[in-house]
């Protein structure tokens, strides 16, 4: 199961990996904006109470 959070304007928040630490994704319109390594650092580009989190499922 695979998880990511989207917002208004084509923002989308996926985890992924940098090396061997985790972060959180910045996207938008599918174009990569920043690797973030905190919350707080997500919250420059989106308005994290904006975000709805989108789960995919398998069938």
């Amino acid at each position: 199961m695979r998880s990511r959070w989207v917002g208004p304007d084509g923002y989308a928040i996926v985890p992924g990996l940098f090396g061997e630490r985790q972060v959180l994704r910045v996207e938008r319109h599918g174009r990569h904006l920043a690797d973030c390594f905190s919350v707080e650092e997500v919250a420059r580009f989106v308005d994290l109470a904006d975000l709805c989190e989108v789960v995919s499922l398998r069938p």
